[in-house]
């Protein structure tokens, strides 16, 4: 009987954390995103190992990575624009065959020995340009795949969970493919990934929708997304902390390379190592989020997987010896992964619909397209100072910022629960203040 108890127990548990895949959209989604996302962790653990191979400057590294994202910067507010003005399926659809071509071209140059660094330059920055436009549209399309908009927290959790799995199996795969026939495979596989994607995209059978969501100008359209933004504090400070926390964590990605190589004095398998280390963290920060019934204390959550990132990178800083970097560096990745989906969560959960794309856009500007001034700041303090010290002063940066959110909780609190009341996003707690806010009426009265 206890067995049976617990195998009840273990299938709730499991439903409950895969609720989301109810939803036959959202299903082909998630498995062909799980397949297309293992090739782009493939192709990015191969293309920083080409880049530092090639060049053996960590300068180079964060330079590769600052061309590839600072088009996000630039251009994701346009995205977030086109992500409420035109159906994003089909947005979609159109970056992910671009993303595909530029993955062609990288296995080309590799294979044919025509590589260059200016070269993967202006590949990265011919995909940055491309991610401006698919990432916000992504984000924004979750809502549309589900029937039921209750199961969107458990949707972004999941998102991040088949993210998480893919980089725990992408760099494996990548460092064994890279040390015995070399990055252009990995490459080559990226691109025939992409099927998997766009096959999910065209199998899904979506409600009719309006084709224009809003048909003002886009300058119009874009300065009405930002004044909507910047105009409720919590969405403010909330971006606000994305881009602080985009800057100053940027070191522990980006150096990895130079900490598998000239630090660890390890090889191709080591830097997927290292890789794979960081994505078992994000992966159990997914399940730990799946798990959650509701929003509700997801900001608080916010605060203490900050914490988390920092004690790891400190520690990553000072270790010399494999098996403890190993452990010490999945301390971030649960951190980083748990504070960006939770606060993906808040947003899309207090956002309009009619406003979800561009708020989204520059939440993808905050996270990843303020990325690249970290990425290069992080290039040049470890051409400077070396990297060790670049991870210290990420992991004290890390803890610096978080102090600040925190005090800032109560305010943000106070704003957003009117919002969960409003749209009954959490029906226990709805209830709880509306009794709560008609008894201090009664009492003025």
């Amino acid at each position: 009987m206890v067995t049976n108890n617990n195998g009840s127990q273990e299938k709730s548990n499991l439903r409950l954390i895969l609720r989301a895949l109810k939803h036959r959209n959202y299903r082909l989604f998630f498995a062909g995103q799980g397949v297309s996302l293992i090739g782009t962790w493939m192709q990015m653990a191969a293309l920083g190992w080409l880049v530092y191979r090639l060049s053996g400057s960590a300068l180079h590294l964060g330079l590769v990575s600052f061309c590839g994202q600072i088009p996000i910067f630039l251009g994701s507010l346009i995205g977030g624009d086109f992500a409420d003005r035109w159906p994003r399926r089909k947005i979609i659809i159109i970056t992910q065959i671009f993303a595909m071509v530029q993955a062609f071209f990288l296995a080309f140059i590799v294979a044919f020995d025509v590589v260059t660094i200016p070269r993967i330059i202006m590949l990265s920055i011919f995909l940055g340009i491309v991610n401006a436009i698919d990432m916000p549209t992504r984000q924004a399309f979750v809502t549309e795949m589900l029937d039921d908009k209750n199961d969107l927290p458990n949707a972004i959790a999941l998102n991040s969970l088949i993210f998480n799995m893919a980089r725990q199996i992408g760099p494996m795969i990548g460092g064994f493919l890279i040390g015995k026939i070399g990055e252009a495979s990995c490459f080559f596989i990226n691109a025939i990934s992409f099927i998997a994607v766009i096959g999910s995209l065209l199998a899904m059978r979506l409600p009719d929708i309006a084709k224009v969501k809003h048909n003002e100008a886009m300058i119009s359209g874009i300065k009405k997304g930002i004044s909507y933004s910047f105009g409720f504090m919590p969405i403010r400070f909330i971006l606000w902390y994305t881009a602080a926390m985009s800057i100053v964590a940027m070191p522990y990605s980006v150096l990895m390379p130079v900490f598998a190589k000239s630090i660890l004095q390890g090889g191709p398998q080591t830097y997927g190592s290292l890789l794979w280390s960081t994505g078992i963290g994000a992966f159990v920060g997914a399940i730990f989020l799946a798990r959650r019934k509701t929003v509700q204390g997801l900001d608080t959550i916010v605060v203490i997987a900050a914490g988390v990132f920092a004690i790891g990178v400190i520690g990553f800083s000072f270790s010399r010896n494999i098996w403890l970097s190993l452990l010490l560096i999945a301390l971030p990745g649960f951190g980083i992964m748990v504070q960006m989906a939770s606060i993906n969560t808040i947003l899309q959960t207090i956002v309009d619909d009619n406003m979800r794309g561009r708020v989204l856009s520059l939440h993808v500007m905050a996270f990843i397209g303020v990325a690249p001034f970290g990425s290069l700041l992080a290039g040049i303090s470890a051409h400077y100072f070396g990297t060790p010290y670049t991870m210290l002063f990420s992991g004290i940066l890390s803890l610096a910022v978080m102090i600040v959110f925190a005090k800032r909780l109560p305010s943000i609190r106070k704003l957003i629960h009117p919002i969960y009341v409003r749209k009954g996003v959490i029906p226990e707690i709805a209830t709880g203040l509306g009794t709560a806010a008609q008894f201090s009426s009664q009492t003025k009265e």
